[in-house]
């Protein structure tokens, strides 16, 4: 089965916002630059971190430019192109073939929530025939929290077998060990990401292709050390130290407490702004948020 070429840890890059809350590009292009000299086998742009669904297609296509014109090699990105409209999809993902990405990180068509197997099928086959590319690599993006429509494993499969060399992988953020186990051991060979750096250790005995999560922002080196020394005798107490991390911001939006962390470490605080509908952390819930992960020990080894 064709995994794919990528693998190891992937970050949903946080996207800084100016004043007029369009996409801040310069500190964009250089947190992206900082996560691939500091950890980063890849990165996901306009991942769910990245408050994808807030900006629009435009936007996207433009900062990917950007992106890749500043010198971030396309092979190692693997932007967002899920919309709930079908021709958004596909411009998004011909855009990314374009530019020469490795692949394309796909959501289901997220709006209705009724839709079955065959609906979802349709969907994702449309786009790839639209798409018409023999080096567009698909990456199927299971989050039932946000989307609620999922990727069943039935469905998985006949997208496979449909698409072979195409559909080479999946992003599982479920959530659900009994459910990612069940896709590492029915799909062998499959590009499997966990959507939670809590499973990378067994994503990868279990022949995973890696980690595609939010606090990859701000804790790539200890997770790379895992990626890389996984058989290690220090595996176990590698992702122990992980595990303390998603715990500090409990009850909030991981994207505003992780853009307060990258705020303070960059003594910058425009790092801290998002697109509304959602919010920033008010002063007591940032300097909380701060305050938990500086006691952390991967917050001596920091590297943004």
């Amino acid at each position: 089965m064709d995994g794919g070429t990528l693998r190891g840890v992937f970050a949903p890059t946080l996207t800084p916002v100016d004043e007029g809350l369009r996409i801040d590009a310069a500190r964009w292009i250089e947190h992206c630059r900082t996560l691939l000299a500091n950890g980063c086998n890849g990165l996901c742009p306009f991942g769910t971190t990245s408050e994808a669904t807030s900006f629009s297609v435009d936007e996207r296509i433009d900062a990917l430019e950007q992106l890749t014109a500043a010198g971030v090699p396309a092979a190692k990105l693997m932007p967002g192109t899920g919309c709930s409209a079908l021709t958004d999809t596909v411009r998004l993902t011909r855009h990314a073939v374009d530019l020469g990405c490795g692949g394309v990180l796909m959501l289901p068509p997220f709006y209705y929530k009724d839709v079955n197997d065959e609906g979802i099928y349709r969907s994702i086959a449309e786009v790839i025939e639209r798409v018409g590319d023999a080096r567009l690599r698909v990456y199927l993006y299971h989050i039932p929290p946000q989307a609620v429509i999922c990727f069943s494993l039935d469905l998985i499969e006949r997208l496979i077998t449909d698409y072979p060399g195409v559909v080479v992988g999946l992003k599982d953020s479920s959530g659900d060990w009994n459910n990612l186990h069940s896709i590492l051991t029915r799909f062998p060979g499959f590009g499997t990401f966990t959507g939670s750096e809590a499973f990378l250790l067994q994503t990868l005995r279990l022949g995973g292709a890696g980690s595609i999560n939010a606090v990859a922002n701000v804790i790539a080196p200890i997770q790379q050390r895992l990626f890389e020394d996984w058989e290690a005798p220090q595996a176990e107490e590698l992702q122990a130290t992980i595990n303390q991390v998603r715990p500090i911001y409990q009850g909030l939006s991981a994207i505003t407490a992780l853009k307060a962390i990258v705020a303070h470490y960059h003594n910058d605080p425009e790092w801290a702004r998002v697109r509304p509908p959602l919010v920033e952390l008010d002063a007591a819930a940032t300097q909380a948020v701060v305050d938990r992960f500086a006691k952390l020990p991967v917050a001596a080894e920091i590297a943004i």
